[in-house]
């Protein structure tokens, strides 16, 4: 157990000092730093190195330079081209006008020491004409010295003429290593002389810094720093405060919605089978998983009829797993224009990829890609091409994102998507039988603050053969306002009527079902497993014996 204390709110100030920063990025990323020193020994003249943490490189190139005997410049549009630890202002005396981008490059082409030249948010200036043709001149004159460019943006923006020229390196986010050395140094910095205490324990530090995977340094260490000020500990309950960090980072992606953990399997009646089946896998994206050999799950596709808790069920495995959970929007994807719809399945993947461990979840699938087969005559292939990404990255995925995606029509969904590999499982989701009903007017009666056992349940379950989920609930929602409207009790009785008011999708859109089922038998996997017919057998039995 790690114990720690904590003294007074100056935490946060402490943790944004500079040489703090430096003390904890100076160890990370070694694998990048290795990379990177490689190209500089290997005289590539330009890199660019796409990232949001200017600081994470920047301290990796000065260990580069410390070690290789060079120096190191910094270059900002406001500040011009200085030594790194040497002030603008302490600068000005020399009256070298290089914020001008062009001037800049020729002050690098004129430096006659071995150095490394840091260039921030280039990108910018990067597609107009002098510019282009200036960095080329200058990649040509680093090949044969001991100077390069390093240029550093959140964005790539490469055009065509500098393809051959520059070297593009995507720096990662702090791996869990990282994190969890960052989360040594935050609470190494705590007073000891505090009055309050927290316990981490193993098992909670290893959620907290999952939960982190996703947030870059300065992210991960504002979170830590905020929960600790704010609660006075970090516990599991500090996951939730995390998250809150990483909402941020998918809402302003626009193309992911957030949806916080407020359903639980509590509130899913039946669907044993699949229970059990996520439940095994509650602990998938842990370090003992990995460290046993499983790798990272895939996904899981659930196939059945409407209302029958195919979203409740995905909502509920984010509670189950506590990771977030983001819904994609596959209308939000195609744009108006050419290969933007492409770009953005992208964007949104690398986004799910980037806040990971997370649960993907794609709502009505089969709609999605229903037009798959015409798309060569109807949108010019758009949706082909959107499928054909979506499809690799679900094949190929290594970052530990798990995809739930529902469908209720399973004759437009294309048989790629339904082969191994894609998915870990394809579960069929049927109309509740008899105990599932049961399980179903319980919940729903609880959740309206009414007592289930002051209602005859097994008779409402009789009664509502052939009704789903939402069937059933709908039906308590329309006794409720009927006995709302006449000032009575909500009754067994009053319950019973709105039932044989109401028409189920099973009667309405019976040979669709039938068909659905005849599908599912043999290809998928039963959510439930134990058949109506049991439950009749089961039900005949009980009656018997009482």
């Amino acid at each position: 157990m790690y114990n720690y204390t904590l003294g007074n709110n100056s935490l946060l100030t402490r943790i944004c000092n500079r040489e703090y920063l430096d003390k904890v990025t100076a160890s990370m990323s070694k694998r990048q730093i290795q990379e990177i020193e490689i190209l500089i020994r290997a005289r590539y003249p330009i890199l660019y190195i796409v990232t949001w943490e200017e600081d994470r490189v920047e301290s990796a190139l000065l260990s580069i330079v410390k070690s290789r005997d060079k120096k190191l410049y910094t270059w900002t549009i406001n500040q011009g081209l200085i030594p790194y630890g040497v002030s603008a202002q302490a600068q000005k005396y020399k009256n070298v006008p290089t914020s001008d981008p062009l001037l800049a490059l020729d002050a690098v082409i004129e430096s006659v020491e071995p150095a490394i030249f840091l260039f921030k948010d280039f990108h910018s200036f990067i597609n107009e004409a002098t510019v282009k043709r200036k960095l080329r001149e200058v990649s040509n004159y680093l090949r044969n010295s001991y100077k390069t460019l390093v240029l550093v943006a959140p964005v790539l923006t490469l055009p065509p003429e500098l393809e051959k020229d520059i070297t593009v390196i995507d720096f990662d986010l702090p791996t869990l290593d990282e994190l969890s050395e960052l989360l040594d140094r935050v609470l190494a910095d705590l007073p000891r002389e505090a009055d309050i205490r927290f316990a981490l324990e193993p098992e909670t530090r290893e959620k907290i810094l999952h939960a982190a995977l996703g947030l870059t340094i300065k992210e991960a260490e504002n979170v830590f720093a905020k929960t600790i000020v704010q609660q006075g500990k970090l516990d599991e309950e500090s996951i939730t405060e995390i998250f809150s960090e990483k909402q941020q980072i998918i809402r302003k992606s626009g193309l992911l919605e957030y949806y916080a953990a407020t359903e639980n399997f509590n509130e899913v009646g039946g669907l044993d089978a699949l229970k059990e089946w996520l439940h095994t896998r509650r602990l998938a994206f842990s370090e003992q998983a990995r460290s046993f050999g499983l790798p990272a799950p895939k996904g899981v596709l659930f196939i059945g009829v409407q209302g029958c808790g195919k979203s409740l069920s995905a909502k509920a495995v984010s509670a189950l797993w506590k990771v977030p959970l983001l819904r994609l929007d596959m209308g939000r994807l195609f744009g108006s224009l050419v290969g933007s719809s492409e770009d953005n399945v992208r964007r949104a993947i690398k986004v799910a990829e980037s806040v990971s461990p997370t649960i993907l979840w794609i709502d009505e699938i089969d709609k999605s890609f229903a037009g798959i087969h015409s798309s060569s005559f109807s949108d010019a292939g758009t949706t082909a091409r959107v499928f054909g990404t979506f499809t690799t990255w679900l094949q190929e995925k290594t970052a530990p994102v798990f995809v739930i995606a529902t469908a209720n029509n399973i004759t437009q969904l294309p048989p790629e998507l339904l082969r191994k590999g894609r998915f870990d499982e394809i579960f069929f989701i049927d109309l509740p039988n008899f105990w599932e009903r049961s399980d179903i007017f319980r919940i729903h009666l609880a959740k309206r603050n009414r007592i289930p056992e002051e209602f005859d349940i097994e008779q409402l379950a009789q009664a509502t053969e052939g009704f789903s989920g939402a069937e059933i609930e709908q039906v308590i929602i329309s006794a409720l306002y009927e006995a709302f409207a006449a000032h009575e009790p909500l009754t067994t009785a009053l319950i019973l009527h709105n039932i044989k008011e109401t028409m189920p999708l099973s009667k309405t859109m019976r040979e669709e079902i039938e068909q659905l089922r005849q599908w599912a038998e043999g290809r998928a996997r039963r959510a439930s497993s134990i058949t109506e017919p049991e439950q009749i057998k089961k039900v005949e039995k009980r009656k018997l014996e009482l």
